[in-house]
């Protein structure tokens, strides 16, 4: 045995070391693992290995954690597999039929669930004297061997196969440890991250609910203390269940009942009324943290006085006359003890007397009858019993009632009071907290309480503020930092008090230790029989059992976790424990590692010696791990290489020792100032400041604890949490000092005056102790800033350390240069903070030093003085003789004050321009507001800089936000801040914008650029601005309050007004959709309105004048079903029109005052005509001629309605039928009396011209229309950029291709004219191109006019004119070859529409002539047609030919001759131009040649008298439903120049052939 530490030396550096009763297995560097000690499982003979050997069986095998329990062992693979070893009698090394296992053995751990079963992958593992639990990836526990220390739901041991433990489903478990017969989990608390689990609220074992609720008259009473009745010890010689003993009279005071038992063998410890009273003072605030309900507390309290052994009955509780004869007790007691006082308390906060832990016991135990009896008992029956002296003492009182005066008793009665009390020793309002994460895991909890405990919890409570953050202090930590809310859970043995929970009970199950709730434990330890818990403050748990003195604290064992007794400044941050002692890793004042030893030693002389107390210190050098099993102690030592782990080590040690003075001030001053009776104001910027504090606090403890980890493990400066998330310190302390100046701006400090003179006295040494601070007599207030400004001092200390790790690297390596960057961080903020408190400071006394109604409506918890002029250093310019004018600079305003009046002006908005003085000769400053200007004069130049200095500082931090102060530290600004910002400002002054809201752009005091402004009425513009008026693009909503909803613009302004192309919408439902000028409709536009239905509402598209419809413009009447297309003036029909119905009728001539009112033409559906004079619409009146059908016609006087009786008086003639002169003179020629095509739609023309820079067609320079081009598609692509959901991707690209001008100057060659056609194919295609935009304009009015009733046909003519119009405007070279390819296709509907109408008859005629004659074969066809036999492309038989016998032509089928041909001729339908169809026809006859020529097999030149019959059955078996349309939209349309040429000749023949077919060949006609 060696009694003083050796150095053990191995192949590498080791890892991880873990060891059992006589073995240890060592993990070395590489993944490679090494065993030593009795190995008594192995086939070699050797007892005990003098050094390690090697376990060849996990070669290959990367090993990356190993455990050791009593005697055997386990390891984690990289990929998370599992190896065990070792002795298996009890199934702990999950091999079934093995008593031992020799070598590593896999074991897989599967999980059923899922389908298919899959493997889990293990983190670690941790081992006992017979079980084993694995913690897998999914942070779920898995156990197997024997004992119930498992926690599984199983009656027959060994558990050879892995099995999950169930309870702790749906948990974040951290970590796990084994005793040797009991186990503990660390497991995080349930947050908002774990929502998502599926909740637990039955008991898995008995299949009881885990919390159980009685809503009473004016409470509830909750509790979540369940204890299963199987979860008692399994005795594995006998296979029952035998329940632990019970305590031997739960008696609390001298009068109360004790309640029998059957049988008691051992004692268990009893919770006392002192207990109950210290819980009932520290609870008293938890009931409803927050104004909500909150859990149940109570550790396992209900089961502390409970328990039986099995006897005749087969419960494990007492019968239930018992049960009523003791309750019957109770309620005498109450009656008769009168002096008794009790505290109304809700019954939701901890049941945490003995008296509610017994009756919730019993009553869950006997059923319903007790149960109701139970809920009998009312809340004063319910209420904790107390002295009535005792107050609210915190200490550990009212231990004068227990019975009984042995040492045991008292150490187990004291335990259980500390169960309960040790809850409420920790952090500031942690039972606020706590409640807050038990109601977590109380499912559909709210939903049964009572609306009356509902009502009662919802009343403020100013006191419940929760200190200690839930679920990570900063969102951004939550993943990244490892967790300080935790809870430890425990089960298995508990006869030594391991477990936890106050009594010597077992548990089958796991269950949560309460006492440790809010202890913010980091790591849990197991011992053989005794359990250690380390939290982030450094404080080191234990309980258990403490014969040897392991426990480090008392001299008797402890059920419930207690404090170890170290001495102050010793700082824990690694345990272990084992068989009968415990290892403590800590540090001092000094960062070197101090190894403390507590538990059974061996001394040199070999005699063991009790010691109770932790021993002297060892100084082993940079101990980074302790570990300890059976009697042995392991401790790993590093290499301090350059001073690496030393520097490691002293950063590590100064976040624990700054954590751990977080949390003295926290819980020792703070927590007594929150309850402070402060002003509103005050309060709650103290709760701010507490809550900023609470949560830097809280950053800190998770950074000492992710340290201590990197210490522990990795030991790599790549880990360190504070370089890759330096900002999430940075903002934490930021936020924390604005806070701290914020409170002592308003004066808070000196507010807290009293009361802490109330706490601490007028001599506060431990204030003083606490804020370091060095002043002889500082006053109370200036005690408290020290303090609070404490934790920026560790910004320096974070400085000094990332700087002396640095120093270990060198210069040219990465890490040196990270560790410099942040270093460089830190000490800028803590620059930047000092001068933020020197602000704060200044920002008071100025307050203290200027009292007064206007200063104190001027101060503000976020403003900060930069500069005054109480000195007169500086003055307004032309100010009268006697007044005062006083400038304050803030750092967000510039206030002007003069007597009792002030002014305001935000820094946002503020421009200042320095006035040369050569001009003035005088120290001047410019000011700039948005609705005033005025000059400040200084005194001095010297004065003039500094102010202009100050403000524009002052302005580039306000439109910063700030964000310079937290790497510039003042020094960084910029000269000047920027003339163009964004802000927002409100109007006073009179006018339009009067208390208007302004948000966006600003330019030198003007809105510039894009903005919202907002008037207080509902109306709202966003969009562009310019010099202070809405100018560009935007959208404007104003409300229409008779209606109830809201007018809406959407298009271009000028100067404040709508100027340009836009869309209006009337919340009336109508839409003007065109051009504005000075906010009125102007120009070419469309109104669309009507109440019918929605998509087509009756329409008006045409030009306006100043508001009104004046010029030519088209109006569709939808309700009487006509339609106008004609002059307007003033929303009146004026001059000449033409007006077309539904029903066919057709009227061009004049109007006045919006009648038909004058000469004009009427004609109806039948042919019938008037002309003559109208006077109102549809109404005749004076002379005329009425010409029937059938060219009869009335000439003289005519009066009344078209369609309901006329009134004539003049002659009736029937021209003979042969006087064709007679008809000649009576034809009517239309279109004289309309609007000619070249007056039409004068203003879309004009706006093109207009945008292009001409004035009209053909007039205006060709650079600056280009120029005007480029502007248009730049304004254009800057919208695409600005809303990308506004066009699609075609457009975007369509606006890059048109960028480049194409070459126009010069003559037009073919390659150049193709160019130029390509360009304007592209420029038309998009709207956003001027070009583009007249296009869609002029096709959207063509539309509209002959479109729907407009599709009458006798407005042929006028819609061809109006066609050949748009190309004759269009001045240039070429235009209709260029231009009509890109316009006729798009009006191609609407025409041809007309076309097929007009030519309807003859059509007819023809297409039934094309469907006769298609029945005959083709043979039949092309004989009847005359086509010469040589070009059927049909053989006849020689002999045949040569016997001179008439031939029979016979076809029982259709051959398909010409067919190429007739497939040709057919696309004639499917284009659009002339042109196009035109060469249609030519492809047609050359596919004719052709098939002749192969026919002939010779060259062949066609005569028209054998070409038109082959092309007459061409264009009958092509079957062109509509020829006589195509032909005549060929002949108006095509280009004059081509008429005399070969295409003219090949149309020629093609309306020959039609006219032939029409005429010629139809039996009708002929």
């Amino acid at each position: 045995q060696r009694v003083t530490p050796e150095r053990l030396l191995l192949p590498g550096p080791v890892l991880q070391v873990a060891l059992g009763t006589r073995h240890g297995v060592l993990l070395v560097e590489g993944g490679q693992v090494y065993s030593f000690g009795q190995l008594t499982w192995r086939q070699s003979q050797v007892l005990e290995l003098a050094k390690p050997i090697l376990e060849s069986a996990l070669g290959g095998q990367r090993v990356v954690a190993v455990a050791a329990g009593s005697f055997h062992s386990g390891a984690v693979t990289e990929d998370g597999g599992v190896h065990m070893w070792g002795d298996n009698a009890s199934g702990q090394c999950g091999l079934s039929g093995l008593s031992t296992v020799p070598n590593p053995t896999p074991v897989a751990l599967v999980d059923a669930d899922s389908t298919p079963p899959q493997t889990v992958p293990v983190l670690e593992l941790a081992c006992g004297e017979q079980h084993t639990l694995a913690l897998s990836a999914q942070r779920e526990v898995w156990a197997w061997g024997s004992g119930s220390q498992l926690g599984l739901n199983v009656a027959v041991f060994p558990v050879w196969k892995p099995q999950k433990v169930e309870h702790l489903a749906g948990r974040y478990v951290l970590q796990v440890a084994c005793g040797a017969s009991h186990s503990l989990a660390l497991v995080r608390c349930l947050g908002p991250q774990d929502i998502h689990r599926p909740p637990v609220d039955k008991c898995r074992q008995c299949n009881q609910l885990l919390y159980t609720m009685t809503d009473k008259e004016d409470h509830v009473i909750i509790s979540d203390g369940h204890y299963c009745p199987l979860g008692v010890e399994l005795t594995e010689n006998e296979g029952v269940l035998e329940a632990p003993a019970l305590t031997q009279g739960l008696k609390m005071s001298p009068s109360e009942p004790v309640l029998p038992s059957h049988t008691s063998t051992s004692n268990s410890p009893a919770p006392t009324k002192g207990a109950d009273l210290a819980q009932c003072s520290e609870k008293e605030d938890s009931a409803f943290a927050n104004g909500a309900l909150t859990a149940s507390d109570s550790a396992p309290s209900a089961q502390s006085g409970v328990g039986v052994v099995l006897g005749v009955k087969s419960s494990a509780y007492p019968d239930e006359q018992t049960v009523q004869d003791y309750l019957r007790k109770l309620l005498e007691i109450h009656r008769l003890h009168t002096c008794l006082c009790f505290r109304q308390r809700l019954a939701s906060s901890s049941p945490s007397s003995t008296l509610n832990s017994l009756v919730a016991s019993c009553a869950s135990a006997v059923g319903e009858r007790v149960a109701s009896t139970y809920e009998a008992l009312s809340l004063k029956k319910m209420m904790t019993y107390l002295p009535s002296g005792v107050g609210r003492s915190r200490g550990p009182a009212g231990l004068k009632g227990v019975v009984g005066d042995n040492t045991t008793e008292r150490v187990r009665l004291e335990d259980s009071m500390h169960a309960k009390k040790s809850s409420s020793t920790g952090d500031i309002r942690e039972e606020e907290a706590e409640g807050l994460r038990r109601r977590l895991s109380l499912p559909g909890l709210l939903s049964q309480v009572s609306p009356r405990l509902l009502r009662k919890a919802c009343r403020p409570r100013m006191r419940a503020v929760v200190l200690t953050p839930l679920g990570g202090s900063i969102p951004k930590a939550q993943e990244v930092f490892p967790t300080l809310q935790t809870e430890v859970w425990s089960w298995g043995h508990g006869e030594h008090g391991q477990l936890g929970h106050g009594d010597s009970l077992a548990r089958l199950q796991p269950l949560c230790i309460k006492s440790l709730n809010s202890k913010e434990v980091v790591r849990v330890v197991a011992g053989a029989y005794h359990s250690l818990a380390l939290t982030a403050q450094s404080q080191v748990f234990s309980w258990g059992s403490n014969i040897f003195g392991q426990l480090g604290h008392m001299e008797s064992p402890s059920t419930v976790p207690r404090l170890a007794k170290l001495s102050e400044g010793i700082r824990v941050w690694d345990i272990s424990a084992g068989e009968r002692h415990t290892l403590l890793l800590a540090d001092g004042d000094c960062f070197r590692p101090i190894i403390y030893y507590s538990g059974q030693q061996v001394k040199e002389e070999a005699k063991e010696s009790h010691e109770r107390h932790i021993t002297n210190p060892l100084l082993l050098g940079y101990v980074s791990n302790v570990f300890a099993g059976g009697q042995c102690c392991v401790a790993l030592s590093d290499m301090n290489v350059m001073g690496f782990i030393a520097s490691l080590h002293e950063l590590a040690s100064a976040e624990r020792k700054f954590y751990c003075k977080l949390c003295n001030i926290k819980t020792q001053i703070i927590r007594p100032l929150l309850d402070s009776a402060l002003g509103q104001a005050a309060t709650g910027l103290l709760h701010t400041l507490v809550g900023r504090f609470s949560l830097l606090c809280h950053l800190t403890g998770q950074h000492a604890a992710s340290l201590t980890a990197n210490l522990r493990r990795v030991r790599d400066v790549n880990s360190l949490l504070v370089l890759d998330h330096a900002s999430i310190f940075l903002d934490s302390y930021n936020e924390y000092c604005s806070a701290v100046g914020n409170f002592q701006v308003m004066g808070g400090f000196h507010t807290l005056t009293k009361p802490s003179l109330d706490f601490f006295g007028k001599s506060p040494e431990l204030l003083k102790r606490l804020s370091e601070c060095s002043e002889e007599n500082p006053t109370m207030a200036d005690l408290l800033v020290v303090l609070f400004y404490l934790p920026t001092r560790h910004l320096h200390e974070y400085g000094r350390l990332l700087l002396k790790l640095a120093t270990c690297f060198e210069v040219c390596s990465n890490d040196y240069q990270k560790l410099q960057d942040s270093c460089s961080k830190f000490e800028a903020l803590a620059l930047n903070l000092k001068r933020k408190m020197k602000d704060a400071d200044y920002t008071f006394h100025f307050w203290k030093s200027f009292p007064g109604k206007m200063t104190d409506s001027l101060r503000k918890p976020h403003r900060r003085l930069i500069c005054e002029s109480s000195n007169k250093a500086l003055t307004l310019q032309n100010a009268g003789r006697f007044s005062v004018n006083w400038f304050i600079v803030f750092n967000d305003s510039l206030v002007h004050a003069q007597f009792s009046t002030h002014h305001v002006f935000p820094l946002a908005t503020l421009w200042v321009e320095p006035i040369p003085e050569e001009i003035t000769c005088l120290h001047g400053l410019k000011v700039i507001a948005p609705e005033e200007t005025f000059t400040l004069l200084a005194s001095s130049p010297m004065e003039k800089t500094k102010w202009l200095r100050s403000i524009n500082q002052s302005v580039d931090q306000a439109l910063s936000g700030g964000a310079q102060d937290n790497v510039s530290g003042g020094s960084g600004h910029k000269p000047e801040p920027p003339i163009s910002r964004t802000a927002s400002h409100t109007f006073y002054k009179d006018g339009r914008l009067k208390e208007a809201t302004y948000e966006g752009r600003w330019l030198a005091g003007k809105p510039d650029g894009s903005g919202v402004l907002k008037w207080p009425d509902g109306r709202i513009y966003t969009g562009a601005f310019k010099n202070g008026l809405e100018d560009g693009f935007g959208e404007f909503v104003a409300p229409n309050k008779t209606l109830h909803k809201n007018d809406q613009y959407l298009g271009h302004w000028k100067d404040g007004k709508m100027h340009g192309l836009g869309t209006y919408r009337y919340a009336s439902g109508e839409v003007y959709d065109g051009s504005f000028q000075d906010g009125m409709r102007h120009g070419h536009g469309m109104l669309r309105s009507g109440k019918l239905n929605t998509s087509s509402p009756s329409v008006f598209i045409g030009q306006w004048l100043q508001d009104k419809k004046t010029g030519y413009g088209v109006f569709d009447d939808i309700t009487k079903g006509e339609k106008y297309m004609g002059m307007w003036q003033d929303h009146l029909r004026l001059g000449t029109g033409v007006v077309v119905t539904q029903f066919g009728l057709y009227y061009e001539g004049a109007f006045k005052d919006n009648k038909m009112m004058g000469t004009g033409i009427l004609l109806s559906e039948d042919d019938t005509m008037y002309e003559g004079e109208f006077s109102d619409d549809w109404t005749l009146n004076g002379k005329g001629t009425l010409t029937m059908a059938n060219s009869d016609y009335l000439e003289g006087s005519f009066n009344g309605e078209w369609g309901s009786g006329l009134k004539v008086t003049g002659s009736y003639f029937k021209p003979h039928l042969f006087d064709t002169d007679k008809d000649k003179t009576r034809a009517v020629k239309l279109g004289c009396l309309c609007v000619c095509a070249e007056d039409k739609w004068r203003a879309v023309f004009e706006e093109c011209w207009s945008r292009l820079g001409c004035e009209a067609a053909g007039r205006g320079e060709n650079w600056k229309a280009w120029e005007n081009i480029a502007v248009a598609l730049t304004t254009s692509r800057q919208h695409i950029a600005d809303s990308p959901e506004t066009l699609s991707l075609s457009h975007s690209r369509t606006l890059e291709s048109l960028e480049g001008i194409p070459k126009h100057v010069g003559p037009i060659t073919m390659e150049r004219h193709h160019t130029i056609h390509l360009y304007l194919l592209m420029a038309c295609d998009t709207p956003l191109h001027p070009l583009g935009r007249l296009v869609e304009t002029l096709v959207a009015v063509y539309r509209m006019t002959y479109v729907g009733v407009g599709a009458n046909r006798r407005l042929l003519p006028q819609a061809v004119n109006e066609i050949k119009s748009y190309l004759n405007r269009q001045e240039g070279a070429n235009s209709s070859a260029l231009l009509l390819p890109v316009l006729l296709p798009r009006l191609y509907p609407p025409l041809f529409t007309l076309y097929a109408l007009e030519k309807e008859k003859e059509d007819d005629v023809y297409w039934e002539c094309v469907l006769r004659l298609n029945k005959q074969p083709d043979l039949a066809l092309l004989a009847f047609l005359g086509v010469q036999q040589k070009f059927w492309p049909v053989s006849f038989p020689v002999s045949m030919a040569a016997l001179g016998e008439k031939q029979q032509v016979l076809s029982s089928t259709k051959d398909p001759c010409f067919a190429s041909a007739v497939e040709t001729l057919q696309q004639i339908s499917t284009t659009f131009t002339p042109s196009d169809k035109l060469q249609v026809i030519q492809l047609t006859f050359e596919e004719i040649t052709k098939e002749v020529q192969s026919l002939l097999k010779q060259d062949f030149l066609w005569s028209m008298d054998d070409l038109f019959p082959v092309f007459l059955y061409v264009v009958l078996r092509a079957r062109i439903r509509n020829l006589g349309s195509e032909v005549s939209l060929i002949e108006d349309l095509m280009d004059p120049c081509v008429q005399h040429g070969e295409h003219g000749i090949m149309f020629t023949t093609l309306k020959v052939s039609r006219t032939h077919l029409r005429i010629k060949l139809n039996p009708v006609s002929g």
